[in-house]
């Protein structure tokens, strides 16, 4: 990814982001397409060379924010109440290098109060990269 393209991403994120599920400032920064197909929570996203830590991949804390996002925005589209991540566990397979890369959060166990997730991205060459297991304490209802 270029300079400009880059540029064009943080520009367009900031002038267009919502404090809402799949249009906060973050997800656009990114370049995140969120869709929600077969009880999963699907984030389509290029790998942007700006997000690159200095081995030449995308930074492990940028993929952890992705897994992070599939898996709350999954908690929000099931239930229409957001949830807090209690605890994340991060692994990392190999390097991500080039996209577009593909991330899937999915329920686990889904419960009343506590919830239990997992994600996975793969490649472009559909290769797992990194996977994440998490506990959430779901939302309450407001009103």
């Amino acid at each position: 990814m270029d300079e400009q393209t880059a540029r064009t991403l943080f520009e367009n994120a900031l002038g267009d982001y919502r404090q809402e599920f799949g249009s906060f400032f973050v997800a656009k920064m990114m370049g995140l397409d969120i869709s929600y197909p077969d009880d999963a929570c699907l984030v389509r996203f290029p790998v942007a060379d700006f997000l690159f830590n200095p081995q030449g991949s995308y930074h492990g804390g940028m993929l952890a924010t992705v897994m992070d996002i599939s898996m709350g925005h999954l908690i929000k589209h099931a239930t229409g109440i957001a949830g807090a991540t209690l605890e994340m566990k991060n692994q990392y397979m190999r390097p991500l290098t080039k996209g577009p890369a593909r991330c899937e959060g999915r329920f686990i166990r889904q419960g009343r109060s506590i919830s239990f997730l997992e994600s996975r991205v793969w490649d472009a060459d559909d290769k797992l990269s990194a996977h994440a297991t998490s506990t959430w304490k779901m939302g309450e209802a407001k009103g």
